[in-house]
C-alpha cells in the first residue's frame, strides 16, 4: 500500500451553509473542484483485485474510470461510466456509495475509502458542461419491439439498456413528467431536476420513445400491450402507495403521506408557490414520522417551506436510523429536531378538523427482532403530547397497486409485490418481467437500476431465442 497515498486525506465535499441553505432549494452539496477530483482520484490504489466493483449493482468498472480522471483524461472517464450506467449525474448524488462500492474498497479496510460516488458526479457535471453531442447508438436494430412501464430508475435503465441492444422501446409514463421518483421523490436541494431531465435527453437519444399521461392498467393493460405489437413488457412501476400507522386522527387536514408532501413540492413545485399554483399548508410547528431518507427529505423541506420547527419522530434510537449518515447530519445541521424512543400514538384535531397537536409515547430498546435491530418496547404511562401543525408520515410505501390488479396471471407475494425471478425479472407471465420496487419493495435508486440491468440482459436473451 503506497505511503504517499495514505497520507493524501479523503477531499470532503463542498456544501452550502446550513444557515445559508435553508432559505432556498439550490442544491447543498456542491461537487469537487478540478483540483479536488484529482487529489481524490490519487488515492487509489489501482487494485490488482478491484473489490469495489463487488459492490456496484450496475457493474460499472470503477477502476478505469477513476484512473482515466487521474489522467485528466474526463471523457474517456465518463465513457467508461456509460458503459455500464446511464444515470450517472444522479447515481453520483443519491446512491449510498458507503454501503455499496466504497464499502469493498480495500483502502478503506485500514483508512477512509476512495470517495467513488463523488468522482462519478464529478465526471457526469465535467460532461454537462461540456457542448451537448448527441449520443451514437451504431446497434442494428432488431425489428422486435419492447414495452417498459414507469420511467423511474429500472424502467429507465432497462429501457437504455434495450435499446443498446437494438430493441425499439416505448416507455409508458402515468405522470406527465418522466423520472419516476427521481422527480417526485428527492428534494431539488439533493438532486435538480435539471440533471433528471438532462439524464433522460441522453436516454431518448438512444431512441428510447417515452410516453407520459400513460396510466398503464387503465389507458390500457400488460395484455393489450402484447396484442398491440409488443414483444415483451418490463414493469417497473415502483412502490408508490403510502403505508400509515392506523391511529386515530390519520384523515385530519394537515396529515400528509411522504408521498404527497414531496411530490407537491418537487414536482408540482409547491416551493416555488405562488409562480405554481400547488398550495401546500405547513404552520409553524412539522412533525415527521419515520427516520429513512425519505423522513429526512420531508423535515428538511418542511423547514424550507417555512416551518419554524420540524421534527423527525422515530421509535428507535439513532443508530437503528435508516437514512444516510450524510443526510442525518445535513438534516441536524439544518436544525432538524430528533426525537428518538418516540412514536405517535394520536394525533389531535380542532374543532374544525385540523391538526393541532401529536400524542406520543416513550420507547425502550429490548431485543432484536428479524431485522437485527432492537425491537421498540413501548413504557407504560409515558404519553405525553407535543403541539404540532402539520404531520408527515413517512413510514415506507407498498408496490403501486395498478398493474398488477389490472394483470390476472400475474404472481404476486403476500405484500402486493410482484414475484419475479432475482436474476431475470422474469414474472410468471410469459413474455412479462419486473424489477425495482415493484418487485423489492422500497430500495435505492441503484439497487433499481440493477434489476432494471439484470430484466434489459434477459429480455434481449428471451427474444433472440
Amino acid at each position: 500500500m503506497s505511503k504517499e497515498k495514505v497520507k493524501i486525506e479523503r477531499q470532503s465535499m463542498p456544501h452550502q451553509e446550513a444557515a445559508e441553505r435553508i432559505q432556498n432549494f439550490s442544491e447543498v452539496a456542491l461537487g469537487y473542484n478540478e483540483e479536488q477530483a484529482l487529489l481524490e482520484a490519487s488515492r487509489c490504489l489501482d487494485c490488482k483485485k478491484p473489490t469495489c466493483m463487488e459492490g456496484c449493482p450496475v457493474e460499472v468498472d470503477i477502476p478505469v474510470f477513476i484512473k482515466h480522471i487521474k489522467a485528466k483524461e474526463y471523457q474517456m472517464a465518463i465513457d467508461a461510466i456509460k458503459m455500464k450506467n446511464n444515470l450517472p449525474a444522479i447515481c453520483g448524488r443519491v446512491c449510498p456509495q458507503e454501503n455499496q462500492c466504497e464499502k469493498h474498497c480495500v483502502l478503506g479496510k485500514k483508512f477512509t475509502p476512495v470517495a467513488i460516488g463523488r468522482l462519478e458526479r464529478f465526471a457526469a457535471d465535467w460532461e454537462f458542461k461540456q457542448p451537448s453531442e448527441t449520443r451514437e447508438n451504431n446497434k442494428g436494430k432488431s425489428g422486435k419491439k419492447v414495452a417498459v412501464v414507469g420511467s423511474g430508475p429500472a424502467g429507465l435503465t432497462a429501457a437504455a439498456d434495450l435499446a443498446m441492444f437494438g430493441y425499439q422501446v416505448t416507455v409508458f409514463e402515468a405522470l406527465h413528467t418522466a423520472g419516476g421518483v427521481l422527480v417526485y421523490g428527492i428534494p431539488e436541494f439533493r438532486l435538480p431536476k435539471a440533471i433528471v431531465e438532462r439524464e433522460i435527453q441522453g436516454i431518448k437519444q438512444l431512441g428510447v420513445e417515452i410516453r407520459t399521461n400513460m396510466v398503464v392498467g387503465a389507458v390500457n393493460t400488460i395484455d393489450e400491450l402484447m396484442k398491440n405489437g409488443f414483444d415483451a413488457v418490463f414493469i417497473g412501476t415502483g412502490a408508490g402507495l403510502p403505508n400509515f400507522m392506523q391511529i386515530p386522527g390519520e384523515n385530519l387536514n394537515g396529515v400528509y403521506s411522504a408521498n404527497e408532501f414531496l411530490t407537491r413540492t418537487n414536482l408540482m413545485k409547491g416551493y416555488l408557490f405562488p409562480e405554481y399554483l400547488t398550495p401546500i399548508r405547513i404552520g409553524k410547528k412539522v412533525a415527521v414520522i419515520g427516520a429513512g431518507n425519505v423522513a429526512m427529505d420531508s423535515a428538511r423541506t418542511a423547514l424550507r417551506l417555512g416551518a419554524e420547527e420540524s421534527y423527525i419522530i422515530y421509535r428507535r434510537s439513532d443508530k437503528e436510523m435508516p437514512a444516510r449518515g450524510e443526510e442525518i447530519e445535513h438534516a441536524r445541521e439544518e436544525g432538524v429536531k430528533f426525537r428518538l424512543l418516540t412514536s405517535p400514538v394520536e394525533i389531535i384535531g380542532d374543532e374544525k378538523g385540523w391538526v393541532k397537536a401529536l400524542k406520543c409515547q416513550r420507547f425502550e430498546l429490548g431485543e432484536a427482532d428479524e431485522s437485527g435491530r432492537r425491537r421498540p418496547v413501548a413504557i407504560p404511562g409515558s404519553e405525553y403530547e407535543m403541539e404540532m401543525d402539520t404531520v408527515v408520515m413517512a413510514i415506507g410505501q407498498g408496490p403501486n397497486p395498478l398493474v398488477p390488479r389490472t394483470t390476472p396471471d400475474l404472481q404476486l407475494n403476500r405484500h402486493g409485490n410482484i414475484i419475479a425471478d432475482e436474476t431475470s425479472g422474469q414474472t410468471s407471465k410469459k413474455g412479462v418481467f419486473a424489477g425495482g420496487d415493484i418487485v423489492t419493495g422500497a430500495a435505492t435508486v441503484i439497487q433499481a437500476m440493477g434489476a432494471g440491468k439484470k430484466a434489459a440482459r434477459a429480455i434481449h436473451e428471451y427474444l433472440s431465442n
